[in-house]
């Protein structure tokens, strides 16, 4: 397994936007950085667009959306962007979708969702867009799968995940949708499980070995990572309090196991709410919440081959409750909140080498 030195790792600070927010929802597409929605420091989901030219590093503000919402998911699916669900001002799950037209400049409402979502787990794989999960307007937590034709403007059912949940991490490998964590309500879900886009079935996987609140996922070429969060006590534990861990739980996609797991594993940091990726083979986790009384600066990278976290460069705008996308060289964080909403926008970005 190829492995990039630490030193390969480095920041890159672009200009802030525009608006402040927390929640929102970020889409790359034909080397823009597009931010959508969000939440404001009042506390109101923002219609507001703002796009990056990555190369120029100027930001432009884009017509808003049909909808505001916090919390939305969206893709690039073809020339267009497609956001849905999320948050309204009542706090209560949308069911609307809308697409952005970047030739013509304007938002177009498509059919909606059938069912108000937010948390949906969203991907796009072939020209169609899956969205699974999510949690409907009684709080309860769905499992439905449904596949978007953008051709026909039309949801297709496809068979249900097996644990109902949202705000779920996911990956696409290969010809599988792999699907982490959640929640269901308050309480995190600890179920593991892929849909073959093939065969239209599910296959569950032994389950996260700890329930942890606030923790971050990430994948490899042969692993995926459970990380940190906020543990809670025992129901038998009526004294002690949920608190910071720095919990490395790895699953070994050769073995189909989770790796037993060492104190030397553990992150150097406990947190919570933090940003995790994978550049240069380094699983990558950085800022969020910690035992500190502000968001942490820290950031740290795990050697796959030492099984052991090393020290990056600080994150240059610490924060926690980060918006995050990746490609195979950039780790874009993007808002969040500091002292409150944050607009910095930066990337932890991997120098090509010769």
């Amino acid at each position: 397994m190829a492995l990039s030195p630490v030193k390969s790792l480095y920041w890159e600070v672009f200009p802030s936007m525009a608006t402040q927010r927390v929640y929102c929802t970020p889409v790359l597409w034909a080397g823009r950085l597009y931010v959508l929605g969000g939440c404001s420091e009042n506390g109101l989901p923002l219609d507001s667009v703002e796009v990056l030219d990555l190369e120029s590093q100027r930001w432009c503000e884009l017509p808003p959306l049909l909808t505001a919402r916090a919390g939305a998911s969206a893709v690039a699916v073809g020339d267009q962007l497609m956001v849905m669900g999320g948050m309204d001002a009542q706090q209560s799950p949308l069911a609307s979708v809308e697409v952005y037209h970047p030739d013509e400049g304007k938002w177009e409402r498509k059919t909606g969702l059938g069912q108000p979502s937010m948390g949906i787990t969203m991907l796009e794989n072939d020209g169609k867009v899956y969205a699974l999960g999510g949690m409907g307007a009684d709080t309860t937590p769905q499992a439905s799968v449904r596949l978007y034709e953008p051709t026909k403007d039309q949801w297709l059912p496809h068979t249900s995940m097996p644990t109902p949940r949202y705000g779920a991490f996911s990956f696409l490998h290969g010809s599988k949708i792999y699907v982490l964590g959640g929640r269901q309500g308050k309480l995190p879900v600890t179920a593991f499980e892929a849909f073959d886009l093939e065969m239209k079935s599910w296959t569950r996987y032994p389950c996260i070995p700890s329930r942890r609140a606030f923790s971050s996922c990430a994948a490899s070429d042969r692993a995926f990572f459970s990380l940190g969060g906020l543990q809670q006590p025992g129901p038998h534990n009526f004294y002690s309090r949920p608190h910071f861990v720095s919990t490395v739980e790895e699953f070994d996609c050769e073995q189909g196991v989770w790796l037993k797991a060492t104190r030397s594993c553990r992150m150097r940091e406990k947190r919570a709410d933090f940003v995790a990726g994978c550049l240069g083979g380094r699983v990558i986790a950085a800022g969020g919440l910690g035992n500190q009384p502000s968001p942490l600066a820290s950031v740290e990278s795990y050697n796959q081959l030492k099984r052991r976290w090393e020290p990056v460069a600080p994150l240059p705008s610490p924060r926690c409750s980060c918006a995050s996308i990746q490609t195979p060289n950039m780790l874009f964080l993007i808002g969040g909140v500091s002292q409150g909403p944050s607009n910095a926008v930066e990337a932890l970005c991997l120098k090509e080498t010769v």
